[in-house]
């Protein structure tokens, strides 16, 4: 038997485990707000909404807390964790310099290949924005920033954004639907995307302060606001 009679048989996408699917579920709907801050995450109610056993319960939320998405609260046990304008600012900060300076050096060490690449995850991103798949915007928006910050060389500021992009990913949604913007965010990412693929370094890092210091502002208010409901909702 030749190597070719084993062509058919190669396994190009590994399925899924109950884990991953009940970790990108409750993700989801905790980015979404489906799921919002303080939200009791009890096992029971989980097993019997999601259909899985304790045991994947369990793992699901040890990863999501590990993402800083779960918390554990005194005598309640675990709960989404409080999106506040403090935690909300540093995520911002820390962005704004990480993406900038990767987008700056992906401009400057962009090549063909890489150019496809970049074209490419635009397009699967702006598929997703007109899609009502939560989790495909989220890994459409992570394939787009992976781009910006593999070509660009910087790769363990990747493994930083990386460990926090649930907590962005979050706070992304909650920007994102906004009335608030000048410009919608799917136009501020494809002026970051111009920008780099034009080679111009300054415009690619000029089109990502842009972008995250209006969502940063918009992010304020927003979280603002629901604090003053929630203050306003516990006293009544």
């Amino acid at each position: 038997m030749t190597n070719d009679h084993l062509a058919g048989l190669r396994i190009d996408h590994v399925p899924q485990t109950l884990r991953e699917i009940a970790v990108g579920r409750l993700r989801g709907a905790i980015v979404s707000g489906q799921l919002p801050s303080g939200y009791r995450l009890v096992e029971r109610t989980l097993v019997d909404q999601l259909g899985v056993s304790r045991s994947v319960i369990r793992e699901a939320i040890r990863y999501l807390e590990a993402e800083g998405l779960v918390e554990l609260a005194p005598r309640s046990g675990p709960v989404v964790a409080t999106l506040d304008w403090d935690r909300a600012r540093q995520i911002y900060d820390i962005r704004l310099r990480l993406e900038s300076a990767a987008a700056a050096d992906c401009a400057r060490h962009l090549d063909g290949a890489s150019a496809v690449d970049l074209r490419a995850a635009l397009a699967r991103l702006e598929r997703a924005q007109s899609a009502a798949e939560p989790q495909e915007l989220i890994d459409a928006t992570t394939r787009f920033y992976q781009v910006i910050f593999t070509t660009a060389g910087h790769h363990i500021a990747w493994e930083i954004v990386q460990r926090l992009n649930g907590r962005i990913s979050r706070l992304r949604a909650l920007t994102l639907a906004s009335k608030e913007r000048h410009v919608s965010g799917q136009a501020r990412i494809r002026r970051i995307a111009e920008a780099i693929l034009a080679r111009d370094a300054a415009g690619a890092a000029r089109a990502v302060e842009d972008h995250l210091t209006e969502a940063s502002a918009i992010a304020n208010r927003l979280l603002a606001e629901e604090m003053r409901l929630t203050a306003g909702g516990a006293g009544a």
